[in-house]
Order: structure tokens, then C-alpha cells, then sequence
């Protein structure tokens, strides 16, 4: 059977009025979840285009500004701890809203806020919006996936990818179009309340809660699969902050032309998750991780032994598709694992990834000022090489899988 091909038998339920859960294998519940991730996507690229706007307004350097950005990262972070807790013990349906909502509500503030201790507040405030909805929409994605039997967890990651075209897309087409920066950010939230009030009343109304620890330490299996997912998106952030200026370094495209390499990368990315669900469904988890690792290094290798443009495109490409399922296949994991309630699990992994995204970029720039930027790109091979050789562990075989969370369980 499929199911036991991807390790998941034992964690499948069929639906019947003894679950708490209902019957989740619907086209409305898969249909809110993709919304969920589409307006995640959308409301976090609608911000960057708004980025150099809100520096000219406010007057700051690059420095001040830098400062600013934080805020986000620390709102994010902090709303992913606090949503782990709250989705493991009441579900993550009301969180999932109360996140949409905020990411809506809050962008306009973006466009008018006067001051860096303004700015500062509601970009906490975005951030834990965005925090809130990422965590929260990964447990309603795995509860889902779960009764459907079958792999739908890479397609929903494809569509926080479509989400983040759009949303930087449209804001810039808006911006180029002269309209000001209000009106933009609040025909975009008007996008996404549409998005959230069609999702809204097809979540789950019942959602999986469990009766374990409202906190528990990262430890055993989750600790792996956080590991394994900072460094999954440590490269995904690396490739947009880092990946122009290596082909640029070493001579091969101009500046003008240096942001082709990611557009080769996000778009293999994206069609890399269209086809995952299917993938996943044929070699299982374990095969996923390691496969696509070993595609992402083999990317590495040929991006960083290129000598012209095109060869270097290929290396995007099989870093892109290599490492586009490695995120789902961890989140799918934690689901199944029962170190530790589904929720906190998955917010720990979360938390971990974005702590990659806002840490690694900066230690990629450490490594490039002492030994070069080329070298920077061969320790991100390295790092993913763990992934590789971790693979076995992460994801065992089906017949060895493990079960959902039961605060009951000693262990």
C-alpha cells in the first residue's frame, strides 16, 4: 500500500465518529490549508518590496535599518514558541485565523509608520502574525495529511512558494504603477481577509489536541529533525542573500544579470514541490531525505566548478529541486514522532528553521570574509552532506515508524 511505502500506516486513522478528528480527506479542509499557506507566503513577500520605502521615510542607514529587521525575526520566533504551546493543547484552526488576520491588518501599518520605534513595534507585530500562521498552518497540514493516507504535505509548501511570487509580483506592480504605498499595502490585505474568510469556515472544527506538557525541550528525534531543518533553510536563505553575488564574485553573469540564479532556483523549488506529493508517495521519507540532499550537493559541485553562466544555472536547478521537499518531509516527521506532543514538535522545527534563515546568512558572510564566498557555498554542501548521512535516523523505515505523540508513553 501506498500509506506504508512513506512510513505514515501507523499513524493513519481512518475517519469514524469514535475520533476526535474529523474527517479531514475533504477537498474543503485541503483547500483552507493551501489558502493558510498561500496567504503566509503572499503577506511576507508583500513586505519586501516596501522595504527600501520604509528606510527613505524613516531617514536611517543601512545599520539602523538592519536593527529594525530584526523585530520581525524576534516576533516570529516568539509567536512559534507561544503557538506550539497553545495549538498542542487547543488546536491550531482559531491560531491559523488570528495569524491571517494579523498579517492583513498589520501591513498597512508598515507603510505609515513614522518612526524607527514605530516601525520596530509592528514589525514585532507582522512577525507574530507571520510566526503564528507558520506553525499553526504545518500542524493543520500534517492533521489533514494524515486522514488523506497519502503525502499532501509538499504540495501545501508549493503554495507558500506561489504565495511569495504573487505577493512580491503584485506589490511591485502596484509600486510601478506609481499608486502610493498605503493604497498598495491595502489592496493586498483586502487579497488576503478574501483568502482567510473563504478558508475560515472550512478548517477543521475540530482540531487534534493533546493532553501531554504544555512545554517540553527539544530532545531525541525532534532535536534531529530541528537540526536537520535549520540547515535545510540556512541554504534556502543563503541561496536568495548569497547566490548572486558567488556568480558575480567568480565572473560569470554581471550585476545586472546576478539574480538569475535564485529565479532558476525558486522556480525549481517550486515545480520540485508540485511533483513531491507523488514522489514521497513512491520512495518514502527516508529516500526523499537522502536522494534529495544528495541532489542538493551534487548542485553545489557543479555551481561551484562552473566556469560558465549556464552550467551555473544547472547547479541552482539541482540544488533547487534536491532541497524542495527536504522541509516537508521534516514537518511529516514530526507528526509522527512521539518524543513530543505534534505541535510543540513542529513549532520547534519552525523556530529552528527561521533561527537559520536569520543567523545563517550572517555566518555565511563570517566564512566568506575569512576564506572566500566559494568556500562559504562548500560548508553549506558539508552542512547538507548531515542531512544526507542523518536520513536513516530521521526517517526510519515504515515497518520501525513511529507513533503519534500519547502523553501516556513513558518515553
Amino acid at each position: 500500500m501506498a500509506q506504508q511505502s512513506w512510513g505514515m500506516s501507523t499513524a493513519l486513522l481512518p475517519c469514524s465518529p469514535g475520533i476526535l478528528m474529523l474527517c479531514d480527506d475533504r477537498p474543503a479542509t485541503r483547500l483552507a490549508t493551501r489558502l493558510a499557506f498561500l496567504v503566509a507566503g503572499f503577506g511576507i513577500a508583500c513586505w519586501a518590496p516596501l522595504v527600501p520605502f520604509a528606510k527613505a521615510r524613516l531617514a536611517v542607514d543601512d545599520g539602523v535599518l538592519g536593527l529594525l529587521l530584526l523585530s520581525l525575526g524576534i516576533g516570529s520566533i516568539v509567536a512559534m514558541l507561544l503557538t506550539g504551546v497553545v495549538s498542542a493543547r487547543y488546536g491550531s484552526n482559531a491560531i491559523i485565523i488570528a495569524g491571517g488576520l494579523g498579517l492583513a491588518l498589520v501591513l498597512p501599518l508598515l507603510a505609515i509608520a513614522s518612526a524607527p520605534a514605530t516601525l520596530a513595534l509592528v514589525l514585532f507585530a507582522f512577525g507574530a502574525a507571520l510566526g503564528s500562521i507558520d506553525v499553526a498552518m504545518n500542524i493543520h497540514a500534517v492533521e489533514v495529511e494524515r486522514a488523506a493516507g497519502r503525502p499532501l504535505m509538499s504540495g501545501f509548501h508549493a503554495l507558500f512558494s506561489i504565495g511569495g511570487f504573487a505577493g512580491s509580483a503584485l506589490m511591485t506592480l502596484l509600486l510601478s504603477l506609481q499608486l502610493d504605498v498605503l493604497t498598495c499595502t491595502l489592496i493586498c490585505s483586502v487579497l488576503m481577509l478574501i483568502a482567510m474568510l473563504i478558508a475560515w469556515p472550512r478548517l477543521l472544527r475540530s482540531a487534534q489536541v493533546q493532553e501531554g506538557p504544555l512545554f517540553v525541550l527539544p530532545h531525541g528525534s525532534v532535536l534531529l529533525l530541528a537540526l536537520l531543518g535549520a540547515i535545510t533553510f540556512l541554504v534556502e536563505g543563503a541561496m536568495l542573500d548569497w547566490g548572486a553575488l558567488l556568480v558575480i564574485g567568480i565572473g560569470l553573469l554581471s550585476e545586472a544579470q546576478g539574480g538569475a540564479g535564485y529565479i532558476v532556483f525558486s522556480i525549481a523549488m517550486t515545480a520540485g514541490r508540485f511533483g513531491g506529493d507523488a514522489i514521497v508517495a513512491r520512495i518514502g521519507d527516508q529516500a526523499t531525505l537522502f536522494w534529495g540532499s544528495l541532489l542538493a550537493i551534487a548542485g553545489f559541485a557543479v555551481l561551484l566548478t562552473a566556469s560558465v553562466a549556464t552550467v551555473a544555472m544547472g547547479g541552482f536547478l539541482l540544488i533547487g529541486l534536491g532541497a524542495s521537499n527536504l522541509v516537508p518531509v521534516l514537518f511529516r516527521r514530526a507528526a509522527i514522532q512521539r518524543m513530543m506532543p505534534t505541535g510543540l514538535a513542529v513549532a520547534a522545527i519552525t523556530t529552528a528553521g527561521y533561527a537559520g534563515i536569520l543567523i545563517g546568512p550572517a555566518g555565511v558572510g563570517f566564512v566568506a570574509r575569512a576564506g572566500g564566498l566559494p568556500t562559504a557555498f562548500w560548508l553549506l554542501a558539508a552542512l547538507m552532506g548531515l542531512v544526507t548521512l542523518s536520513a536513516r535516523i530521521a526517517a526510519p523505515d515504515p515497518r520501525q515508524a513511529a507513533q503519534p505523540f500519547s502523553p501516556s508513553r513513558s518515553d
